[in-house]
């Protein structure tokens, strides 16, 4: 698939009107901005709970075995079979991932070896399939630039029911993430919750394919959820922050990358990246401050209280 971006010159400058009429003046890049928006959307809405539940890990080998799917559709049946094939591993492998719930926070050496073995079998279909070289690095790190209306199509399909699902399931696997032995107790289908959760991630996985990559989707997943655990602690604001986040490095991402003959994923990740170490050095200062405001509103009612 050829990069878009090779055949125009782009306009850059202090005009922003006509900047922003360029950017979205091209059809490729309509594309990008709609599907990276609809990506970053349900990336960052899942990639709540993937935080929250402590599957960062799980939802990176995920995108390994998601190589091995495709590459296998394609050995099996041509281009038309990566999607089917990616679906097919990633939601069979977070099935059984989610079957294993809590015994699968214990288990990093297996899911390593899994993780190698997926991105050494997906190298195997590539080598059986001649011409696969770059088919496999398009699932590996995504050709956002070269999607068509028909890509996006079916990505906003997977999207909009990725988050309806996790909408559907909010309170439940809340209530099992924050505690699982109470809501068990309680009469939660945990054990039922965790798979369902493990299959939309799985889903969630493969429809970024187009974007950033089924290897770079992780960043886009945790980065922000990571960053919006960071300043509320509130699930239902953290939600909404990661998937703001998520979509404000994709457009970054997006509009770097239009200028600059480089990889999308690598700009998005980067962003992503450098926002996260950011929060981390800025988070402790905002907290430090917080607790004085209250500490110094504490005295002050108390000296109004006092004879």
């Amino acid at each position: 698939m050829v990069d878009s971006r090779l055949a125009i010159t782009p306009y850059f400058g202090w005009d922003l009107v006509r900047v922003v009429q360029e950017l979205f003046h091209y059809t490729f890049m309509q594309h990008a901005y709609e599907a990276g928006t609809i990506v970053a959307v349900s990336a960052g809405v899942i990639g709540y709970f993937v935080v929250l539940r402590s599957l960062s890990f799980a939802a990176h080998a995920l995108s390994h075995i998601g190589f091995a799917g495709a590459t296998g559709g394609v050995l099996l049946g041509g281009t038309t079979l990566a999607l089917p094939g990616l679906l097919l591993f990633t939601m069979s492998a977070g099935a059984v991932m989610g079957a294993l719930g809590q015994r699968l926070r214990g288990r990093d050496v297996t899911i390593g070896l899994v993780m190698a073995w997926s991105l050494g079998l997906g190298l195997l279909f590539t080598y059986l399939y001649q011409g696969a070289a770059n088919l496999a690095i398009g699932i590996l790190f995504g050709q956002i630039f070269g999607i068509t209306s028909q890509d996006v199509t079916v990505t906003a399909v997977a999207a909009v029911a990725t988050v309806i699902l996790v909408l559907a399931v909010y309170r439940p696997l809340l209530f099992a993430t924050l505690d699982e032995e109470v809501a068990e107790a309680k009469g939660v289908p945990v054990r039922g919750l965790s798979i369902a959760f493990m299959v939309i991630l799985a889903v969630a996985v493969s429809e970024a394919v187009q974007v950033v990559g089924v290897l770079l989707i992780y960043a886009l997943i945790v980065a922000p959820a990571a960053i919006a655990e960071r300043f509320t602690t509130r699930p239902s604001r953290g939600v909404v922050v990661s998937a703001i986040l998520a979509v404000l490095f994709t457009w970054a991402g997006l509009t770097v990358a239009y200028y600059l003959p480089y990889p999308v994923g690598f700009f998005i990740t980067t962003i992503a990246f450098l926002s996260y170490i950011l929060a981390r050095l800025v988070a402790p200062t905002l907290a430090l401050g917080r607790k004085r405001e209250r500490e110094s509103l504490a005295r002050e009612e108390q000296a109004l209280h006092s004879p």
